[in-house]
């Protein structure tokens, strides 16, 4: 059974320079049916203003994963890593024992990403980030492996996160249909266009969360670009 999340129904916050839709709870936003979704624990939706951003702050002992929109993001930490992410890529944070870090927007336009905490399946790593850029050609047959801490995944090209996750992601063009196959259970984005997912319409900006098969039935409406976290 697929439950679905329209857009207008998550979480949301507005702090004029940041404009974030929330999956699950997080900050001001509770919701106690919506806590995370197993080892996920939060995806947020932010939008942030041209020249403005996170000043430093700490995480640890948390996967940390940036998938990017439009526009781009800038990524600076206490490791000396300096960074700029563009739209369609992917940066990886594994916050270990301890790391602070930045993230600013300096476009001339606003920047949206998608920001995935993933529980570790390892306490107090070495701290690491890095960052990725992902092929942009429409799928025809499956999403591409964006990142995973899967074991049978080592030697896919995908960057690595400890957890028992993966994340795909891509662009199919309209009237495009894959089975995409799944190890657990999935979370599925909707970044743009309009798709069906078993039957359900899904639009941009939507969440939903799959747990009744090993495979997701997807077909692309309009041209559209999704991301799918399999995660246990």
């Amino acid at each position: 059974m697929l439950r679905h999340f329209p857009y207008a129904t998550l979480g949301h916050a507005h702090h004029g320079w940041l404009d974030a839709r929330h999956h699950f709870s997080f900050a001001s936003y509770h919701n106690s049916d919506r806590m995370g979704f197993g080892a996920l624990r939060v995806i947020n939706d932010d939008k942030i203003a041209a020249g403005m951003g996170f000043a430093p702050h700490a995480h640890d002992n948390m996967e940390i994963i940036t998938y990017v929109r439009q526009g781009a993001i800038s990524h600076k930490d206490s490791l000396g890593n300096e960074g700029r992410t563009a739209a369609g890529d992917v940066q990886v944070m594994s916050a270990g024992t301890g790391i602070i870090h930045s993230e600013y927007n300096h476009e001339a336009t606003d920047t949206r990403l998608y920001q995935l905490w993933i529980k570790p399946n390892k306490r107090d790593v070495a701290p690491r980030w890095e960052a990725q850029i992902f092929p942009k050609e429409p799928v025809t047959h499956q999403l591409n492996l964006l990142v995973s801490g899967m074991e049978e995944h080592r030697d896919c090209g995908a960057m690595w996160m400890y957890a028992d996750a993966a994340i795909y992601g891509g662009r199919m063009h309209a009237g495009t249909h894959i089975m995409q196959p799944l190890k657990h259970r999935a979370y599925i984005l909707v970044s743009e266009g309009q798709c069906m997912i078993h039957g359900q319409i899904m639009e941009q900006g939507d969440g939903a969360q799959w747990e009744s098969s090993n495979m997701l039935d997807i077909h692309a409406i309009t041209d559209v670009e999704l991301l799918v976290i399999d995660v246990g």
